[in-house]
């Protein structure tokens, strides 16, 4: 009994540690959002500014349009995850519950995805998005115009889908007992209304965990925004950091306190999806 306190006492400390370091980043960035610009090129380190100001998070809202990239982010955000929720469940419904022939090869070729980086297929898709028939001024085989670029569609449509929420999906379905199933079929109930009245509703720490998780990658990315637009309109947050760096200097102390308004919906998602995100990820692990 003592030697397990013992333990335990050394695994608090330990992941106390860890903690720490890994917070790091997020704790430099938030005291240098009320530094000023000659605290941050002192020599001397300072860990805590001298004097606690908001006026950094004045000048970085007036240095531009920020409801407009919270918008263009939100809306991008919200889109992708709903979306993300509905066909990568349904799609993991049909892999865990449907037989039928070719989807262990299809399958595979989803896990093959998994493995691949965005950046391979960043390019092709680019392409895809550039040469949509009838969008953006293009005729019916995809020419003369640009497409779905400088656009919402453009921008959310690839978000839409993905290789790991499918697999999540599946693997959480495959616990389901059959016998819900098989009770649906008596009673008379085709697979899409035993989809959205029986597993759709259970589902609730699965697609949660989803919702985190895809809901942070989009709201963060910065690369595919930038490769589809080029206009101010369709800025998203993480685009707009750039307004801060000039080619001689970099405003760090507005660049952190603009960071800081731009993490806080991403923990507040965190906080509000929490109680469902380890159950999700354990549950779609078990067989």
């Amino acid at each position: 009994m003592k030697h397990r306190k013992v333990y335990h006492g050394i695994w608090v400390v330990l992941m106390t540690i860890a903690s720490l370091v890994m917070l790091t980043p997020t704790i430099m960035m938030f005291v240098t959002s009320f530094k000023t610009m000659e605290e941050i090129k002192s020599p001397v380190f300072h860990l805590i500014p001298e004097k606690f100001s908001l006026v950094n998070y004045i000048d970085a809202l007036a240095s531009g349009n920020w409801l407009l990239y919270f918008r263009n982010s939100l809306i991008i955000t919200v889109s992708a995850v709903i979306f993300s929720l509905l066909f990568n469940s349904i799609a993991g419904y049909a892999f865990a519950r449907l037989r039928f022939r070719g989807s262990k090869i299809l399958f595979s070729l989803l896990m093959i995805g998994l493995m691949m980086p965005a950046q391979v297929t960043m390019l092709p898709t680019f392409l895809i998005m550039a040469k949509f028939p009838l969008a953006g001024g293009n005729n019916i085989l995809g020419q003369g115009g640009t497409g779905l670029i400088n656009t919402f569609v453009g921008l959310i449509i690839p978000l839409v889908s993905g290789s790991y929420g499918i697999f999540l999906c599946k693997q959480f379905y495959e616990n389901f007992p059959r016998a819900l199933d098989e009770a649906a079929e008596i009673d008379g109930a085709g697979k899409w209304r035993t989809y959205f009245q029986i597993y759709l509703p259970n589902s609730k720490a699965i697609l949660a965990t989803l919702a985190l998780t895809k809901g942070v990658a989009v709201w963060n990315d910065y690369l595919w925004p930038l490769v589809m637009t080029n206009s101010d309109e369709h800025k998203t947050v993480q685009l707009a950091l750039t307004m801060f760096k000039t080619e001689t200097t970099i405003q760090w102390n507005q660049m952190m306190a603009a960071a800081v308004l731009i993490v806080l919906p991403m923990i507040i998602l965190f906080l509000l999806a929490q109680k469902y995100f380890v159950q999700g990820i354990v549950t779609s692990g078990l067989k």
